[in-house]
């Protein structure tokens, strides 16, 4: 580490090439920040599960955002974070914005070990990405024509990842959000059915929701060989945070930025016109 570099206040961004992190770092580069994204195909390379990666990721960084793969609510994780935490504050990092889960136990747990860590943290507190429609998990499945899912007619805010990563810039360049839990939600909540009605119709394709039982879920998540451990999360996820917990809306958009909330039609008209899509 050298003097110059922490004075440049270099920011870490874990999960360097995901929904939200690299959003957060084409937008510090925006603004002529340093940034060093990591990953575990980055130099330096971080892996969560590999902590002797850790000190060279952190090195000379006096900030950071921190996302972790694959989910707070894995087991492990929150010891996992909380050793992080500690690593970052010891190598001299002063500021730690959390992406963490909205509804989710595991989640806040995780939250609280953040605001023990003695750094100046904010936390961006988040459910589904309207992203995910578009950026893997169900892009397969609406190039496919059908979206079959382990859900009813629960509602969900879908919240923009360009949102979260403006949020998460705001808390790392900007006054104000110190000691902050921004809970981020889009301004409406619809339910995943309404959700595929409306790419459908901007794409002008057949698209349809199928409400299918956990077990039938199950077994299409075998067949795509994931892993047992990813199809337990993902369970996990649809039976929890979508219970109806996270139907309410919150002005967390509004409060940190000034503006409200991407709508998820918004969303919808700008990646139908990308043509990702197209069957």
């Amino acid at each position: 580490m050298t003097a110059s570099t922490r004075q440049n206040d270099l920011t870490l961004v874990l999960g360097g090439n995901g929904k939200t992190g690299r959003r957060v770092v084409e937008r510090l580069r925006g603004l002529g920040r340093a940034v060093r994204p990591v990953s575990r195909t980055s130099t330096p390379r971080f892996d969560w599960e590999d902590r002797s990666t850790w000190a060279a990721a952190l090195d000379g960084a006096s900030q950071a955002y921190v996302t972790y793969q694959p989910d707070l609510a894995v087991p492990g994780a929150l010891a996992t974070v909380t050793a992080f935490f500690e690593q970052a504050v010891q190598s001299g990092v002063k500021r730690l914005a959390l992406l963490s889960g909205r509804g989710e136990v595991e989640a806040e747990d995780a939250e609280q070990a953040l605001k023990d860590s003695g750094a100046d943290w904010t936390i961006l507190r988040c459910s589904w990405f309207s992203q995910n429609f578009s950026e893997n998990f169900f892009l397969d499945m609406i190039l496919a024509g059908e979206v079959a899912l382990p859900v009813g007619a629960v509602a969900e805010p879908f919240v923009d990842a360009d949102d979260i990563a403006d949020v998460a810039t705001a808390a790392l360049t900007q006054r104000g959000h110190s000691g902050q839990l921004h809970e981020l939600t889009g301004p409406r909540a619809i339910s995943f059915a309404q959700a595929v009605a409306a790419i459908a119709k901007a794409t002008g394709r057949n698209i349809r929701f199928v409400p299918i039982t956990p077990q039938d879920f199950r077994a299409g998540l075998e067949q795509a060989r994931l892993s047992a451990v990813e199809i337990d999360l993902i369970l996990y996820l649809f039976r929890t945070v979508l219970d109806g917990r996270n139907e309410r809306v919150t002005d967390g958009v509004q409060r940190a930025l000034g503006r409200p909330a991407r709508d998820f039609d918004d969303y919808v008209r700008h990646v139908a016109a990308s043509g990702v899509w197209r069957a």
